[in-house]
């Protein structure tokens, strides 16, 4: 190596992962937020449900599936349920006991 080189790459410190930040479930105010996108998915409507505490992320989307009869999934810590039905998923969710929100337009 000559004089005037310089380090471009180096192993020596290994990899840097920032994955433990994203686990941390994030901090809601207790309000449960539903709102309807479109964007990425075709056109097709899909309601995301989001401030669903952690415990219960499960068993609410199993009971949504089965009242809407439609599909759905748990993604991080938010419930995607597909097709329009936001008005069906909020008289469930405040019959459970949940502060329920419309949000979007």
């Amino acid at each position: 190596m000559s004089k005037n080189s310089r380090l471009v790459y180096s192993t020596d410190q290994g990899r840097v992962d920032r994955e433990q930040e994203s686990t941390l479930a994030p901090i809601t105010d207790g309000v449960v937020r539903i709102q309807r996108e479109t964007k990425g998915r075709g056109g097709k409507a899909v309601c995301v449900i989001t401030g669903i505490p952690e415990g219960k992320l499960k068993e609410c989307c199993k009971l949504l599936k089965s009242k809407c009869a439609t599909g759905g999934a748990v993604k991080g810590y938010t419930l995607e349920i597909q097709g329009d039905h936001r008005d069906r998923i909020k008289a469930l969710l405040e019959a459970k006991g949940f502060q329920v929100k419309l949000a979007g337009g």
